[in-house]
């Protein structure tokens, strides 16, 4: 009986010795990308949206933008940053400047899922139907739910939100 209580106590310290260690040092290589940052900001942005409460999604846009403008700076021409770049912009109204970033992406990857479907969204809310088609065209065959959600946009059996 002492045995296992010496052997468990030495495991008890061993393990909180070794976690202490472990959680000082890892502490500081989780620190967050902007791009990181910005992508936790827009689904809480989504979730205020989905609330109605478009004023502080709006907010929350703005602040991802901003951290996504860095991180595009910081490290140019990454598709899925020009996605979000698109998608923020898209969703505070601009329209123009969400299809640039898109379009740019697209150069880049042009078969990117996220970057097809929201391109394809932005040209629906702006009635080029035909060009919202070429992007579904684009996804038909990934098997995905971007592929799905523009095909409803499209078919009109869901809204988009811009």
């Amino acid at each position: 009986m002492k045995n296992i209580f010496v052997t468990l106590s030495v495991l008890i310290l061993l393990s909180t010795n070794s976690y202490a260690a472990g959680s000082s040092s890892d502490s500081s290589s989780k620190v967050k990308s902007n791009y990181d940052k910005a992508v936790t900001i827009i689904k809480a942005a989504k979730k205020y949206e989905k609330q109605g409460k478009t004023e502080k999604a709006n907010k929350k846009y703005e602040k991802a933008l901003n951290l996504l403008v860095a991180s595009n700076k910081e490290k140019p021409n990454k598709a899925d940053t020009l996605n979000y770049l698109g998608f923020t912009t898209r969703k505070l109204g601009d329209f123009a400047g969400g299809e640039k970033y898109y379009l740019q992406g697209l150069s880049i990857e042009p078969n990117h899922n996220g970057i097809n479907e929201y391109l394809g969204e932005l040209y629906v809310v702006t009635n080029r139907i035909d060009l919202a088609k070429e992007r579904l065209d684009v996804l038909k065959s990934c098997n995905c739910e971007e592929y799905e959600e523009l095909k409803a946009i499209i078919d009109g059996k869901k809204k988009s939100k811009y």
